[in-house]
């Protein structure tokens, strides 16, 4: 039966999913600048006339953004929970069908994809010009670290390594680092940036956080990670915090296999999860979840499949309301294991809000259909997609995030900004 076929009765009980969701998981309030579900307004009996008249309940107030999302097709719906990789320096077909077709909820942007800032302006414009006919805008996003995970062109000034940042001991300038990193990537046209990194580097064989991590202690890591998190939220930009639930104390690189941390949850809580916790409370918009097996809490799902760590750990016991987002799907930590249909499905079904499936053009398209799939037969529900893309559509609508023109590029205006925040960390 279709959506609009019962519209009331469906709208009705995506309320009272959003507000047990608010219950359950809700740290902050919603005029707070949350990005999660808000809690509506208790319902409070009408007072009595001669005694005679029975208490009734007060409407709860209506978000006209749950109307909006009844009235998506199904396809618009799943669209909305998958991120997507592009090939090449323009827009080509496949990210054409991704529009028109598929109706993903944004894009990310690699270093292959990135020639200049003319040519990467008008690839964003060219998104965002192809999706205007779509009922919400485009994600446009990128991995912009500063260090090694540098995705920008050679006409700006480059950023240092967190580590480096963690360094000098300055909290005021990695806030400044924060607001150049934002200021770099609103510049292009990006409205959301896959950073700070918020992983513990306390294990010396770590091939793939290192140096991008803040240092080797919870206390660096949020004295510093939390400031980078603040300047870039104070540009209009998303930050994504990751690799939920702490990606340091690893030996293998979740982009080719899956690693394995046999901690348990009291010795997470003493480390890892300092900093996580830390930024939710500091009103982090999205938090990245990482492909790694915690056995001592699943010992079946890595944490981007598991209930336990994203409905139990990140939404109840850290308050999390934000937007889930899982690290790419087509690393090796998921596709050596699973299906990456089956695992997109079981990722939504244990709390993830939005799949990013960053590369190859079939798998993209294996998760889309899976999920399709998974709701006609029953798998999952309509209402559970519901509950994240009102997230979803939440935060876009904070960061005001749209589909127009992008302004023109003033690279040296960025670099002036880069440059002053780098001589801040010299003094």
């Amino acid at each position: 039966m279709k959506l609009r076929a019962f519209p009331a009765i469906r709208r009705a009980g995506l309320l009272l999913l959003l507000t047990g969701l608010a219950m359950s998981g809700c740290g902050r309030s919603s005029n707070g600048g949350a990005s999660g579900t808000p809690s509506p307004s208790p319902a409070t009996p009408t007072p009595t006339v001669s005694g005679t008249a029975k208490p009734t309940a007060t409407p709860v107030p209506q978000d006209p953004l749950l109307d909006r999302i009844a009235k998506l097709t199904l396809d618009q719906k799943i669209g909305q929970m998958v991120l997507v990789g592009l090939e090449g320096t323009s827009m080509q077909a496949h990210a054409r069908e991704m529009i028109d077709t598929y109706k993903v909820t944004g894009f990310i942007l690699y270093k292959d994809n990135i020639t200049g800032s003319a040519q990467t302006r008008a690839l964003l414009t060219q998104l965002k010009e192809q999706n205007r006919a779509n009922p919400f805008p485009l994600w446009l996003s990128v991995d912009q670290e500063g260090g090694r995970v540098d995705r920008f062109p050679a006409e700006y000034v480059k950023i240092p390594t967190m580590h480096e940042v963690g360094k000098t001991n300055k909290p005021t300038y990695s806030n400044l680092i924060g607001q150049a990193l934002g200021e770099e990537v609103r510049s292009l046209g990006f409205n959301m940036d896959f950073a700070p990194v918020l992983d513990v580097n306390n294990n010396p064989n770590n091939p793939v956080i290192g140096d991008r991590s803040f240092g080797a202690t919870p206390d660096v890591v949020i004295q510093h990670g939390i400031q980078v998190l603040k300047g870039i939220q104070s540009k209009q930009v998303v930050p994504v915090v990751k690799h939920f639930p702490g990606h340091g104390d690893t030996s293998v690189d979740s982009h080719l296999e899956l690693p394995v941390i046999p901690k348990s949850l009291d010795a997470l809580r003493a480390f890892e999860l300092k900093p996580f916790a830390e930024a939710i409370r500091q009103q982090a918009d999205a938090v990245m979840v990482g492909h790694l097996l915690l056995p001592k809490l699943d010992e079946t799902n890595p944490a981007t499949l598991s209930p336990k760590v994203i409905t139990d750990l990140l939404r109840g016991e850290l308050k999390f309301d934000g937007v889930v987002i899982t690290d790419d799907m087509t690393m090796g930590g998921i596709t050596k294991h699973a299906g990456i249909g089956d695992a997109a499905v079981r990722s939504v079904q244990a709390g993830s809000d939005i799949l990013l499936v960053g590369h190859d053009y079939e798998q993209q398209k294996a998760v889309l259909q899976a999920l399709k799939g998974a709701v006609q037969n029953g798998t999952l529900s309509e209402k559970r997609l519901e509950a994240s893309i009102y997230r979803i559509a939440k935060l876009k609508e904070k960061y005001g995030v749209q589909d127009g023109p992008i302004p023109a590029i003033d690279v040296q205006a960025v670099n002036r900004v880069i440059q002053s925040a780098l001589e801040a960390g010299k003094k």
